[in-house]
């Protein structure tokens, strides 16, 4: 299974954005890749709210989802769309999702998914950052069908949370998927780590497309998107810089690390420790 990640530098701008997902699916598709991952925030990435608000629309009418979807369909090839800023509501007080998509060669969604971990954090002074100001928490983990594997689907602080993967994979999860616009600070001390953890503790593949560069907004991201095997090993690193990065997934070595190491198939229900008083 071959598969493409476009590491961005997304912008303030919604149109410019597309542009640049459309010219990557149809690179992902030249190059031989069946898939294409892109990171969260692809179509807009703006920490400044009230300018965002002008250019945040509904899925229906959301242009860059319009845009990725035309391409999908033209180019024949699955998208896991890192995540949108979509509105769910005509209300000018209702709080917009941090929504992941999985689109199909035909153009059609196929899943969606909305950010369950939202990035509430004090990193220091001159990184503090309220996603639950703006963005609603989703309810559930998704999981869906490729015509190779099952496909759980995440949004970048999720990756801290072991719970969410060990529900994925649980409902039959082999591939993770980790859409990110990690911060520097975090990137630097917590990314590949967390990454190979959640690969090897599932026995999956983790694809993690990130964002990377000084953005529009003012903020800067980590990149390095990722790819590692069940084992725990880096496939693909890209390091520092944007573009598209392609790696082959042999999906037998799923099957050959969890026969080796079952460690999903023995997981065990157990009672919480009793609090002493």
């Amino acid at each position: 299974m071959r598969i493409a990640l476009a590491q961005m530098c997304s912008g303030i701008d919604p149109d410019e954005n597309a542009g640049q997902l459309r010219s990557l699916i149809a690179q992902a598709r030249a190059g031989g890749a069946t898939m294409i991952y892109t990171p969260e925030m692809s179509g807009l990435l703006d920490r400044n709210r009230s300018r965002a608000a002008g250019v945040i629309q509904t899925e229906q009418d959301d242009s860059v989802l319009a845009a990725v979807c035309s391409e999908a369909k033209d180019q024949q090839i699955w998208v896991q769309l890192g995540s949108l800023a979509i509105k769910t509501s005509s209300d000018p007080e209702s709080k917009w999702v941090n929504r992941s998509y999985l689109i199909n060669p035909s153009g059609q969604i196929a899943a969606r998914y909305d950010k369950i971990h939202l990035f509430d954090v004090d990193l220091g002074p001159e990184e503090s950052q309220r996603e639950s100001a703006a963005y609603a928490r989703g309810q559930r983990a998704v999981v869906a069908s490729l015509p190779e594997a099952t496909l759980g689907l995440s949004i970048c602080y999720d990756l801290r949370f072991s719970a969410l993967y060990q529900a994925l994979t649980n409902a039959g999860a082999d591939i993770l998927s980790i859409p990110a616009a990690f911060t520097v600070p975090t990137g630097k001390a917590h990314w590949e780590i967390l990454l190979r953890a959640r690969a090897i503790e599932a026995g999956a593949f983790v694809v993690a497309a990130a964002q990377y560069g000084r953005h529009a907004d003012g903020r800067a991201t980590y990149g390095h998107s990722m790819v590692i095997d069940p084992w725990g090993e880096i496939l693909l690193d890209m390091g520092e810089g944007t573009g598209l990065g392609f790696c082959d997934l042999d999906l037998d070595k799923i099957r050959d690390v969890r026969s080796r190491i079952p460690a999903v198939a023995n997981r065990q229900s157990f009672e919480m420790p009793a609090r002493s008083s």
